[in-house]
């Protein structure tokens, strides 16, 4: 039976990404004219487990990036079989079974994770507003975890490298942490203040600092690794604040080794050296213990589990190891990463598994499990901050965007603003206890 809160319409277009890059927006409007619009990121740095995102091909078109199929089967597709199904929007799962089964495959390689995920988010937005609820709300109802809405602990991008930054850096990007920060709006204004220290201390050294990469961070040529990492030190200091683990700032690390892994070595060209699986394990580890590190994400090739397993023995006690090419945003993959006792955090993508649903059950599985979710942006973003609300609806401990810089990051960022604002006296920020499994 039909009621209010059932789709109405169902509309895709292919609109441009940070990359300028074609991605997929979906307009989903209910009988009682509750609309809900939502945008869909793309990466750079993909792991190969990865929901399948549909991309033409033809040369001829936005040099084969277009997504015109993918939103052909918003529009010939999914949108017909929602509306024919008189589903109530508000039952996020349903919604997302549709989907699924419509598509058919484990990877959505039929239909496409873009396709499906347009759907999927945008719907959510206007069964929020058929609520009238914020986002984030609605989301906190969907997760079974999840007590109170929380602001989440911020990890921002200062030095890019690999494929995000366009320069000599091997691993992928060096950020910051504000673990001593009181709340949210300190935890940003710090960010700002060590991201701008850090341009003076590199234009210092003679390296410009307008050179910008995809996720915001600067794209310095270093001479070693190590120099992105003490630049930062004294970039903290110059910001005056304190860099270390329990102090004002620490430091986190995107390593993407599978970017890296050349036939069965990790090749760090920047330092001309080969390393083995334990080579590379002995180095983060030293550098754990030099440098306030508290979070190294894909430390280890995606399907490297030995290693991994090595890496989480040896490493795992003092530093959050996430993983991202490893996990996929996949339950299954985190599964066997729980059990295995492989890493001890998560990295949350909506688009590396393509519905709603399926990233909050990763969530959920994950805080069941003791491993720290951390939801994050992709390198090809879009303006829309959905990702903000799903951080706070589901109480993630941790949100990874980029930097303080590019429209698309900080519409992340100033999303945050505004939901602690609203939140007022009530405002829950997790602080350092973000790190604390």
């Amino acid at each position: 039976m039909s009621s209010n809160s059932t789709i109405e319409s169902v509309h895709g277009r292919e609109v441009l990404d940070s990359r300028g890059r074609p991605t997929v927006e979906v307009d989903v409007r209910l009988r009682d004219g509750s609309f809900g619009r939502a945008m869909v990121p793309s990466g750079a740095s993909t792991g190969k487990h990865e929901a399948i995102e549909l991309r033409d091909g033809d040369a001829s078109r936005y040099n084969g990036f277009g997504v015109s199929l993918a939103v052909s089967h918003v529009n010939d597709v999914l949108g017909p079989a929602l509306i024919a199904s008189e589903a109530d929007s508000s039952n996020q799962r349903d919604i997302g079974n549709i989907l699924l089964d419509l598509d058919g495959t484990s990877n959505k390689s039929n239909l496409g994770a873009n396709a499906i995920l347009g759907v999927s988010l945008a719907n959510s937005r206007a069964a929020a507003n058929s609520r009238n609820l914020p986002l984030y709300r609605h989301i906190n109802d969907l997760s079974s975890t999840a007590a109170q809405p929380r602001l989440p602990m911020i990890t921002v991008n200062m030095i890019s490298g690999g494929a995000h930054g366009g320069n000599n850096l091997d691993m992928q990007d060096f950020l910051i942490t504000p673990v001593g920060a009181p709340d949210y709006r300190t935890s940003l204004e710090w960010s700002f203040r060590v991201r701008e220290a850090i341009a003076k201390v590199l234009t210092e050294k003679g390296h410009p600092s307008h050179v910008v990469a995809d996720e915001g961070g600067l794209a310095p040529f270093l001479k070693s690794h190590t120099e992105a990492l003490d630049v930062i030190i004294e970039g903290i200091a110059h910001a005056g604040l304190v860099p270390g683990r329990d102090k004002d700032i620490a430091i986190a690390m995107d390593v993407a080794a599978t970017e890296f892994y050349v036939d069965g070595e990790y090749v760090l060209k920047t330092e001309g050296i080969r390393l083995s699986s334990s080579d590379l394990t002995n180095l983060l580890d030293d550098w754990i213990k030099t440098y306030p590190i508290v979070s190294i994400e894909d430390g280890l090739d995606e399907d490297a589990w030995d290693g991994w397993h090595a890496l989480t023995s040896q490493c795992g006690k003092n530093v959050q190891l996430i993983g991202d090419d490893l996990f996929t945003t996949n339950t299954e993959r985190l599964r066997r990463g729980i059990e295995s006792g492989t890493a001890n955090s998560v990295l949350v993508k909506l688009n590396q598994i393509g519905t709603l649903t399926e990233t909050i059950d990763l969530i959920d599985a994950a805080v069941a499990a003791n491993y720290i979710p951390v939801v994050s942006a992709r390198s090809g973003e879009t303006e829309d901050a959905f990702i903000a609300d799903l951080a706070v609806g589901t109480a993630a401990p941790q949100f990874k965007v980029g930097s303080t810089t590019r429209s698309e990051r900080t519409a992340k960022w100033n999303q945050l603003l505004r939901i602690e604002e609203e939140l007022g006296p009530d405002a829950n920020f997790i602080g350092l206890a973000a790190f604390t499994r």
